[in-house]
């Protein structure tokens, strides 16, 4: 039967929402720590010359901006993502961009934070990334993957929850195939076992990076029966019941042991052998931001960014361009075109200082929410009173998009008078009781802690026997919650526990 074939061509409006040159010089500046800024802006000042150390002269400063503001405006459209860079553009609003942090000297700043060349643990994943063949949609999917991992190394959310969190929060489309994919190479990082959603799988995944490594016709029947043991029986071996192994693999008990034992040697903490911070030497950590809590409770900070020096537009630029600007009209060609180089170098600086700046004013911005929001930690240092707090609630009360947060929230460390925490540190989800008062996880998880270092490890704690002392606590949490908080802490069973 014949059959007719038509093409239909159908018109259909999408938004797309793109950046302008300036917002992304923007994020990218937002998303470095202060020493790889300090960095940035040297090899900016290298590279080009219209842009010098100094403070800007007000009346400079005042003209350049009203041509930069026209611009942004009109790249924008009003859209508010990324702070909308219009809003810093009063002269009212715009902050000291090098803040004098309570009269301290920079030689003071200095010698009380040592700086190091430790690498994060988040950077350490990206230059494994950047060795990688991806396009540009994988890369951005391997990096949210990244910054989604916990301190072990592990992934705890769904693929699908990812999903939905790109497309509501950073307008990216994936798919949890395409996640999936992004996941197997995060999973052929070393060390082996990051990017695990659980314990099975990060073992299976060590075991498979063993066998990848083993020597051409090397005997693998070790690691075959440990891959068994995971794949097949892995119930029975979390519960010891080694004898229901041996039955279902029909293997011998000194198969069985030396199988063991060496599963024994698996890490099942592989983000955490790398740290917060590896370095050479001294694992150190350099604060982007200093908070001080003062004896009457009073809470101020201030960004640490002694090294990075002040920036303006090069005098002799300016002057060239007045110049140029005075005898327009008897121009020859090559005049023209050293204007229009001088120009370009000139719009190219002020930009980057707009940007330094911008990213300051977010910096200060997203500090002073999370401060206002745990403001009972800074003053106390009590893990406890951490309240529940997320991405979204830190975008509100900043007036910041969701996703400036987050690349604030990602790479960035605070120095208080407690110690030196991630700001990811301050974040945690809620749990809400059935009267409707809302409690920290971290809360409930340190209680549980506490519960099961001080049991009898004669007669641990059953999870039922853990949910009625945290009720009787004042946490009325379910069986399975408890369990769910009992593996997150790496606490295993009561009869592991013995």
């Amino acid at each position: 039967m014949a059959q007719n074939f038509r093409q239909i061509q159908t018109q259909a409006q999408q938004q797309v929402q793109t950046l302008s040159p300036q917002q992304i010089l923007v994020v990218k500046l937002l998303e470095l720590p202060s020493v790889e800024l300090e960095d940035r802006v040297r090899a900016e000042l290298l590279e080009n010359p219209a842009l010098e150390e100094g403070r800007e002269d007000s009346h400079e400063e005042e003209d350049v901006r009203t041509t930069e503001e026209s611009t942004i405006s009109e790249e924008d459209g009003g859209n508010t993502d990324y702070d909308s860079l219009s809003d810093y553009l009063n002269e009212d609003d715009i902050p000291d961009y090098k803040l004098q942090e309570n009269n301290r000297s920079r030689d003071e700043q200095a010698e009380e934070i040592p700086f190091s060349d430790s690498t994060s643990f988040y950077e350490t994943l990206k230059e494994q990334m950047g060795e990688r063949n991806l396009t540009p949609h994988q890369r951005e999917l391997t990096e949210y993957l990244i910054g989604s991992l916990d301190d072990d190394g592990l992934l705890r959310k769904s693929l699908d929850s990812i999903s939905d969190e790109l497309a509501i929060y950073s307008g990216i489309q994936a798919t949890p195939q395409q996640l999936e994919e992004a996941l197997k190479v995060i999973q052929d990082f070393e060390p082996a076992g990051l990017g695990a959603r659980n314990l099975r799988e990060c073992l299976l995944i060590q075991l498979h990076h063993k066998q990848e490594q083993l020597p051409a016709k090397a005997d693998d029947s070790l690691l075959r029966l440990e891959t068994a043991i995971i794949s097949n029986c892995y119930e029975e071996f979390t519960r010891k019941h080694w004898d229901k192994i041996q039955q279902k693999l029909g293997i011998s008990e000194e198969e069985l042991d030396r199988a063991v034992k060496d599963l024994c040697k698996l890490n099942p903490r592989p983000g955490a052998s790398l740290g917060e911070a590896v370095g050479k030497n001294m694992q150190q950590i350099i604060p982007d931001f200093i908070v001080e809590t003062e004896d009457n409770g009073t809470v101020n900070f201030s960004l640490n960014n002694p090294n990075v020096p002040e920036l303006r537009i090069s005098r002799d630029f300016s002057e060239m361009v007045e110049e140029h600007t005075k005898n327009k009209a008897n121009q020859s060609k090559e005049s023209k075109e050293a204007m229009l180089f001088l120009k370009q170098k000139m719009d190219a600086a002020q930009g980057f200082i707009d940007a330094v700046k911008q990213r300051q004013n977010t910096l200060q911005t997203t500090m002073q929410a999370i401060i206002d929001l745990q403001r009972p930690f800074f003053e106390e240092g009590d893990e406890s009173l951490l309240r529940p707090m997320v991405l979204k609630d830190v975008a509100e009360r900043a007036k910041l998009d969701i996703s400036t947060i987050s690349r604030v929230s990602n790479s960035k460390y605070v120095q208080t008078n407690y110690g030196i925490y991630p700001l990811k540190f301050f974040f945690s989800d809620g749990y809400t009781k059935g009267d409707g008062e809302e409690m920290s996880v971290r809360e409930i998880k340190k209680v549980l802690k506490e519960c099961v270092d001080s049991e009898d490890k004669k007669s641990p704690y059953t999870d039922d026997e853990l949910t009625e002392i945290l009720a009787a606590k004042g946490y009325p949490i379910a069986r399975r919650t408890i369990a769910k908080y009992r593996q997150q802490l790496n606490i295993p069973v009561a009869r592991l526990r013995k």
